[in-house]
């Protein structure tokens, strides 16, 4: 699975990050790469400092240390040694490599009008490792599916990186994937603005989002859910990380249109989530039939709670009445 992580680390580096303990590299999460500051690897547990013996150190002291000569190797070979060829990427401040990890960028930007033209100077990498996790949201599926077997709209509420990604993905793929025996399948739409559901690269997805799924990547959510409406008749539309007055929009022409939305927002609680303006309004007009909280408790992926439309806290006969997290 990192395998495409070390083709293009610098070789210094990636001899480092591979000597590191099994356990570590299981649960990586990133790889923190800053130009003349401490090289640090983040899992699911906690963060470490990488020390030049190889050791791990909760203190930065004695740390790796990251030449520009290396950050400038690294962006090259994340370029294929052309900056033109990645230009687009420059601009948005991540790059999507195969196996659909994520390396975010930070360094000069360059302004033009007002708007950000491109990227320059770059001297801070982060590695984000994308895992994929299959079966996730099964267990979600019978109180996502209506006693007549339609879906309901919903919204998945969490804080970062506790793993309303990875369970947005599994549902796409068991959605579109389908059971013949308990839930039809569909034609499912991922709108994929930062690539990080199908992880697609050259519009292929690295990740397995089902059988009978389209992914417009790369493109804004409120035009590509007018667009995916126009052009592949979904059946549902996923989306992640909405918020913006026109994504808000588009999604509540996409469910007037007849088609299912499932997408995720940032928050802690359903209190929380409510108070916003836009998105608070959805929630009060029922738009969502159901909204899950995910946290970290347990691990990324841990189910706080799970409401109904009308907010009501929602009790299900899980297999694991504690809600186990997917870590």
């Amino acid at each position: 699975m990192l395998k495409p992580i070390y083709q293009i680390l610098p070789l210094s580096i990636r001899e480092i990050i591979q000597s590191l303990p099994r356990t570590i590299l299981g649960s990586l999460e990133e790889i923190r790469i800053r130009q003349n500051r401490p090289l640090e690897v983040i899992t699911s547990e906690q963060s470490w400092f990488v020390s030049y013996n190889r050791q791990l150190n909760t203190t930065p002291k004695d740390s790796v240390l990251p030449s520009r000569e290396e950050c400038a190797k690294l962006l090259n070979l994340l370029s294929n040694h052309s900056l033109y060829a990645i230009e687009e990427e420059l601009r948005r401040g991540y790059i999507t490599i195969e196996g659909g990890h994520r390396v975010g960028l930070a360094g000069k930007v360059v302004m033009e009008q007002g708007r950000v033209k491109h990227l320059r100077d770059v001297t801070g990498f982060n590695i984000r490792i994308a895992r994929e996790v299959k079966g996730v949201g099964e267990e979600l599926l019978p109180i996502l599916f209506g006693s007549n077997q339609n879906l309901h709209n919903v919204l998945i509420v969490s804080p970062p990186q506790c793993g309303k990604t990875t369970l947005l993905r599994d549902l796409a793929r068991l959605i579109s994937l389908g059971d013949e025996k308990k839930y039809p399948s569909k034609k499912v739409g991922i709108v994929d603005e930062r690539s990080e559901i199908a992880g697609c690269v050259g519009g292929v997805p690295q990740h397995d989002v089902g059988p009978r799924t389209d992914i417009l990547d790369g493109c804004p959510k409120a035009e590509g859910m007018m667009m995916m409406i126009r052009s592949m008749s979904p059946d549902v539309m996923i989306v992640d990380e909405i918020g913006r007055l026109e994504d808000l929009y588009a999604m509540h022409e996409a469910i007037h249109a007849g088609v299912k939305v499932i997408s995720t927002a940032h928050g802690h609680t359903w209190e929380e989530v409510s108070r916003r303006a836009e998105l608070g309004d959805l929630l009060k007009q029922g738009i969502f039939d159901r909204v899950i909280l995910l946290s970290r408790r347990r691990g990324p992926g841990t189910i706080e709670a799970i409401y109904n439309g009308s907010g009501k806290r929602m009790t299900y006969p899980s297999k694991n009445p504690e809600w186990a997290s997917y870590a």
